[in-house]
């Protein structure tokens, strides 16, 4: 018999359709995973097979380098009609009375062609050394604006890439990680004058409902949140997410030593399977070794016998924290905070669960591979387990 996969089937189809719906190529869509795009290549293929569907390109016969050149050409039709508007916007305001004398030498350079310097400077009360002066100076102010708008765009970039998360600390973190010297303030500066804004989470809602018939488990975490090494401490819990009139419930399996998200499962209900395929797929990502892993969580789905049978048939030791206490699963709620803002779920509802599901599996694996983790020295999960040592071990058990 063949070495059992380590990716879930749920994991797989979630996988296929985040190649299909995205038109992307499935190397890079391998590379967010972080899986080989072989095997990604191959369960599409088998998909197709079963489904009788074409290739995984979108299905409006255009290849990505055409979509690209699209986007290119009409990004720059864009800038261009927005340059078109601050210029006649710029006369407007001179002629409604913007007396700054920034303006009134704009102005002036602008229309030199048409009126005398002199009489211009007349007329708008400038002398005429300090326009030139001001036109000097021209070649200065141009390098200033190009290294400004530059970074601008840097930043923009970044912040888009992000999912539109990023704030200016992690915006400033990667901006030094590409070679860019720059402080967070700057970064803060331009990001408010150019309305780039990360999201923030507007409310919380417990879904935690303690079973009285659960035998007593005990706590075993002690909101210490830290981990000696990897699989030796994970935590997981359970979220709601809205789909049209109905919902969809997400439960996950967290290592605590490096933040990702080792195993998550997402139903329609709430019942003991959840939170069993989610450990299920913990345990597979890790290769089945997790004797005497400690897994934390509150005293809802989790504390059936469903699930304790499960914790049994894989070695995993379970711990608990008190009913109605988010401190005693911090880390499982800090994680659900920054989905629920990034997703910016509390203004958007989904309209079906393929929806739903798509964009969920696509922020866990930007949040595994790509998204910096302020508790990691900025690193993503997935980089920072790359990183670590018997010292840096060593330094995450202090």
């Amino acid at each position: 018999m063949g070495r059992p996969s380590k990716y879930t089937e749920e994991f797989q189809r979630d996988a296929v359709d985040l190649v299909r719906s995205s038109g992307r190529p499935i190397n890079q869509v391998a590379r967010e995973l972080g899986m080989s795009h072989e095997t990604l290549r191959n369960w599409v293929r088998k998909q197709e097979r079963q489904t009788g569907t074409g290739s995984a390109s979108g299905g409006d016969g255009l290849s990505v380098a055409d979509k690209d050149a699209e986007i290119a050409r009409l990004r720059r039709e864009v800038a261009e009609l927005r340059q078109e508007k601050e210029i006649l916007r710029g006369s407007c305001l001179f002629r409604e009375g913007d007396g700054s004398v920034t303006s009134r030498f704009r102005f002036i350079s602008t229309h030199r062609a048409i009126w005398s310097v002199k009489r211009l400077c007349r007329i708008l009360a400038v002398s005429r050394s300090g326009f030139y002066r001001w036109v000097a100076s021209e070649p200065t102010r141009q390098e200033r604006a190009a290294g400004e708008d530059a970074l601008a765009e840097q930043i923009t970039r970044i912040h888009a890439d992000s999912g539109g998360t990023y704030g200016s600390p992690r915006v400033t973190v990667e901006l030094h990680h590409q070679g860019v010297r720059v402080n967070r303030k700057r970064v803060e500066r331009i990001m408010r004058q150019r309305d780039v804004v990360g999201r923030h989470l507007r409310r919380r809602k417990r879904t935690t409902i303690a079973d009285p018939a659960a035998p007593p488990v005990p706590d075993l975490i002690g909101r210490d949140f830290t981990a000696a090494a990897p699989d030796r401490r994970w935590c997981g819990d359970i979220t709601y997410l809205r789909v049209g009139e109905s919902w969809l419930y997400l439960a996950t399996v967290i290592d605590i030593a490096t933040r990702r998200l080792i195993g998550w499962s997402i139903n329609t209900h709430m019942r003991a399977e959840l939170v069993i395929d989610a450990l299920d797929a913990a345990v597979a990502a890790r290769g089945g070794h997790v004797q005497d892993v400690i897994f934390h969580s509150d005293r809802g789905s989790n504390s059936g016998g469903g699930f304790a049978d499960a914790c049994r048939r894989h070695g995993v030791r379970r711990s608990m924290g008190r009913v109605g206490s988010s401190y005693d699963n911090a880390l499982a709620e800090s994680f659900f905070a920054t989905l629920k803002r990034e997703l910016d779920v509390d203004r958007r509802t989904w309209t079906s669960e393929a929806d739903a599901r798509r964009d969920v599996f696509r922020w866990i694996a930007f949040y595994n591979h790509r998204r910096r983790h302020s508790a990691l020295g900025y690193l993503s999960p997935a980089d920072y387990e790359q990183t670590l040592t018997p010292t840096t071990l060593h330094q995450i058990a202090a």
